[in-house]
């Protein structure tokens, strides 16, 4: 399966990368890790994109990483679409305390406007 994994700095985006990370070297998955901007995370993209380097190559797996400008959710999908992903994995957001999911308008926007199926790990 070719996975775009989508990380912006919040600590559910470490989380998704870590999980999906192992799910491709069990499965076998073309995955390819998009770093995006997120306004609301004080992590620095190039950070992020030093982190999923290290995290596919202590995996064994290509380094496939990407950093994206622009508008993330609008960049994840016009990537996603453009080059044939079969899935989008991002950070699935917390739980409210009435056990309700809120997500990031991130995750938001490519859950709405997607195309291929959208995996959230939490």
């Amino acid at each position: 399966m070719k996975v775009l994994l989508g990380i912006g700095g919040a600590d559910d985006s470490l989380d998704a990368l870590e999980h999906t990370v192992e799910r491709a070297v069990d499965a076998g998955d073309d995955l390819t890790v998009a770093v995006v901007e997120n306004p609301e995370s004080d992590r620095d993209p190039s950070e992020l994109v030093d982190a999923a380097r290290s995290a596919l190559a202590d995996a064994g797996l290509p380094e496939n990483v990407r950093q994206l400008s622009g508008d993330p959710g609008s960049s994840l999908v016009e990537l996603s679409e453009s080059e044939g992903f079969d899935q989008i994995v991002l950070g699935g957001g917390e739980r409210s305390p009435m056990g309700k999911i809120r997500l990031g308008h991130i995750a938001e926007f490519v859950l709405l406007n997607a195309r291929v199926s959208v995996k959230l790990v939490r």
